[in-house]
């Protein structure tokens, strides 16, 4: 028997008081995790532990920056005292800035690779040691069809997903002797609160450019939800996918498999 049971395990999903990280550890809760995250203040906190306990879930919450390495370690250290080890990491926490090439400082490439890039690299560092002892570990890192392709004013974002990919395969590569899988996960173009303008409808009754735009590009022509993801990363979590490492599964639709349609 396939077990997708995550019973028992301890799931840290980091920025997800909302949104897609919301959504995954929501679905770890319901296969049986105990869920913990972070967000960058306190506020964004209490509004994720709120809508957890909305969702009938028992979530711990936790104030940390995770491109601070200091202050990751000290946040592993006391999920550790008060709750245990980590068993499944969820790289979520994420930005994006839209500026073309040209017009972006280098601080502001500097920062979003320091999100994107850098935080897992620190988090998935300070989790290691801990899954080593134990014997297993799960990382997922949330990649992104950035991973693989490029489009105008994501340069950072781009470089950084891409990197992340390598990661992914790097950590893979490096522990998996000590039974810990890394692998990604590739969100396609995903229906959030943050996506809803780009999905209004125009005055005359059409769709937005890039909302018709996106659903023309994908076989499955609609947005992605937040759920879609939720599948394959319990799947990523759990003992299901024991034999799957530096892998990145897209969930997009069919996006990246697909040339388009042909201009009429």
């Amino acid at each position: 028997m396939v077990n997708f049971s995550l019973e028992g395990k301890l799931a840290l999903v980091t920025g997800a008081s909302y949104g897609i990280g919301f959504a995954i550890a929501s679905g770890f809760a319901k296969a049986g995790a105990t869920i913990v995250f972070n967000d960058i203040k306190q506020e964004l906190v209490d509004r994720g532990l709120a809508a957890y306990q909305e969702a009938g879930i028992k979530a711990h919450g936790y104030v940390c920056d995770v491109t601070n390495e200091e202050q990751v370690n000290a946040f592993i250290r006391q999920i550790e005292k008060e709750l245990g080890t980590i068993d499944i990491l969820v790289n979520n926490a994420g930005i994006i800035k839209r500026i073309p090439m040209v017009e972006m400082s280098a601080a502001e490439f500097r920062q979003v690779i320091d999100v994107d890039l850098n935080a897992p690299f620190i988090v998935s560092k300070a989790v290691i040691p801990g899954m080593i002892k134990k014997g297993h570990g799960k990382i997922i890192n949330i990649c992104s069809m950035m991973s693989e392709l490029g489009r105008e004013t994501v340069s950072a974002y781009a470089a950084a997903k891409g990197g992340l990919k390598m990661l992914t395969r790097n950590i893979a590569s490096e522990y998996g002797e000590f039974n810990i899988q890394c692998n990604g996960i590739g969100p396609g173009y995903i229906a959030t609160p943050q996506t809803a303008p780009l999905r209004e409808r125009q005055a005359d009754g059409s769709r937005h450019p890039f909302d018709a735009f996106i659903v023309a590009k994908t076989p499955a022509a609609r947005w992605g939800s937040p759920e879609d993801l939720v599948g394959p990363a319990v799947f990523l979590a759990s003992e299901a996918s024991d034999f799957v490492n530096g892998h990145v599964l897209y969930v997009d639709g069919g996006i990246l498999a697909y040339i388009g349609k042909q201009p009429k």
